[in-house]
């Protein structure tokens, strides 16, 4: 899944493609490098950020959306929003990726289900000006469980709104109401995530706890745009650990990952046939 941020102030390229004309042409510039899905996002998630008016956000990833989809591609709209998933749809979009899970706008969940759309749900606890808040896990089994069971409560809401199963994928949502140890731990342990019955799509790809991991000596966290092999060899992990997708921003390293693990184990397979 690659990421078309139409926004001005996301984490990792806030206000490059900005505008509609650079959003599409970086949308199939994405395409070229082999993704198989495009998400479309006019809202920026990032810790801290506020949220545009609707008509904003309607404004920035229907014409996106329109376009990419009139070249045949397979385009997920990224919003927590009915209104926004709804024209998105009616756009041409076939995937609405809510990183609220229907909590911000459960209306949404009737949307997806009544036009038979696929549905990702992610983990989430609280909007991005103050998700810091609740980023706390001192229950029984941690994080991987309390994830595990709030991830259960918004697959029976999807279902009970008429969302398909076949059609519900889940993202335990890295970064969101999560510090770095989280993450990891939830990186893991992805077993009683996939164990909720449905395909996983995991977003880490340029995140904060990445650019922690490979600090400098003084402590300085690598740049944003500095992260992308880091991102790649997670995604070969992710990959191998059965997960259904990985959200990335740079398309052509991870699909070149992934090939190079498609071949290994295409190898290993005819060894053992033969």
């Amino acid at each position: 899944m690659g990421v078309v941020n139409v926004t001005p102030d996301s984490f990792s390229d806030g206000g490059q493609h900005a505008d509609e004309a650079s959003a599409i042409a970086h949308g199939r510039r994405l395409l070229a490098e082999g993704a198989d899905i495009l998400d479309v996002g006019g809202e920026s998630t990032r810790p801290g950020a506020t949220r545009p008016l609707v008509e904003e956000e309607l404004g920035r990833v229907v014409p996106v959306i329109s376009a990419l989809a009139g070249d045949g591609a397979v385009v997920s709209v990224d919003t927590m929003r009915h209104e926004v998933a709804a024209a998105a749809l009616a756009a041409g979009a076939t995937i609405v990726n809510d990183v609220s899970g229907g909590l911000a706008d459960p209306g949404i969940l009737r949307v997806a289900a009544d036009a038979g759309a696929t549905y990702v749900a992610m983990h989430w606890r609280a909007h991005a000006d103050h998700m810091a808040d609740f980023a706390t896990y001192d229950g029984p089994g941690g994080v991987v469980a309390a994830v595990r069971d709030e991830l259960a409560q918004r697959v029976e809401a999807a279902l009970a709104a008429g969302i398909a199963p076949e059609r519900l994928v889940l993202d335990p949502g890295l970064g969101f109401a999560k510090r770095g140890r989280h993450n990891w731990e939830l990186l893991a342990d992805l077993g009683p995530l996939q164990a909720l019955g449905h395909p996983l799509l995991v977003g880490a790809s340029r995140k904060s706890f990445l650019g922690r991991l490979l600090a400098d000596a003084d402590g300085t966290p690598r740049a944003v745009d500095e992260r992308e092999d880091a991102t790649t060899a997670l995604s070969v992990v992710l990959a191998q650990a059965g997960v259904w997708g990985v959200r990335v921003h740079h398309v052509r390293s991870t699909r070149d990952a992934l090939r190079v693990l498609a071949a290994l184990e295409t190898a290993r397979e005819g060894r053992a046939d033969g």
